[in-house]
């Protein structure tokens, strides 16, 4: 479970990233974080593993207060909070099982990691973690060799491959095609209903956070101005979410007279 207690995040410029924000994720939901560019979308999933640290309130995950962690404390409770990012942060001239393999780095000692001995259950692991991405077939190949698609999975095996409880994705399909961001937002959704990992993901596209998504948080300026399921999204919530500024989708803009996108059916 993650909570989020009256949490404020102020920015050394001043700046309010977050204002005031209550949640409550439980165990298994996948939820949408949408809104505009600067809305605080990234902020609030980056407090979740202290990328980000509050200023204000309190932020409990599994009953742990996020802020109160030091150390090797830190770092155990990060392992089992995954990351993926837009730039998918492969090392593009290894292979993608070697990639994989980088995620049991911080359990080996550092004579196995200076040499890379990794041991062959280690390896079948990370093998099991490109197959339910579907790309167990690219385990050999230099990262830098496959498409865009193909290094996002890469980079959500690798997350598998340290056993999360909780996935944290931001903006992970805005660099890629429509029809790859359906093939990749497919894959988060059967990891989450096939293993119970709770996902958030901060998407800008919102046809793609309503089809594949059973929550969704909308953010504007820092406040949470929406929180409830997918089936709930109404035209009038989007434009209260985003202002009345065009929404975006992952295909080109539909764009009637009034200027607004229309992504409900």
């Amino acid at each position: 479970m993650i909570e989020f207690k009256h949490v404020d995040k102020v920015y050394p410029n001043g700046t309010k990233g977050l204002k005031d924000v209550n949640l409550t994720i439980d165990q298994g939901e996948f939820v949408a974080i949408i809104g505009l560019s600067g809305a605080g979308k990234s902020t609030l999933i980056r407090t979740i593993n202290r990328m980000i640290d509050v200023t204000g309130g309190q932020l409990i995950v599994d009953g742990i207060d996020v802020m109160s962690l030091k150390g090797r404390e830190m770092r155990r409770f990060r392992r089992k909070i995954g990351m993926i990012f837009q730039s998918y942060n492969l090392v593009t001239r290894s292979t993608a099982i070697k990639n994989v393999l980088t995620s049991m780095v911080p359990d080996m000692s550092f004579i196995r990691v200076l040499l890379g001995l990794f041991t062959k259950a280690q390896k079948l692991h990370a093998l099991e973690a490109l197959d339910k991405v579907g790309i167990l077939d690219k385990a050999y190949i230099r990262c830098d060799q496959l498409s865009g698609g193909q290094q996002q999975r890469v980079s959500l095996a690798r997350t598998l491959n340290q056993q999360p409880t909780i996935i944290l994705a931001d903006e992970p399909v805005a660099a890629l095609d429509p029809v790859t961001a359906n093939l990749v937002m497919s894959d988060f959704k059967r990891i989450n209903e096939d293993m119970n990992i709770t996902v958030l993901i901060n998407i800008h596209h919102v046809d793609l956070a309503l089809k594949y998504c059973s929550r969704v948080i909308g953010i504007r300026a820092g406040e949470v101005v929406y929180d409830g399921p997918t089936t709930a999204v109404t035209q009038a919530i989007l434009d209260q979410i985003y202002n009345g500024a065009a929404i975006p989708t992952s295909e080109q803009d539909r764009r009637p007279s009034n200027g607004k996108a229309e992504v409900l059916a």
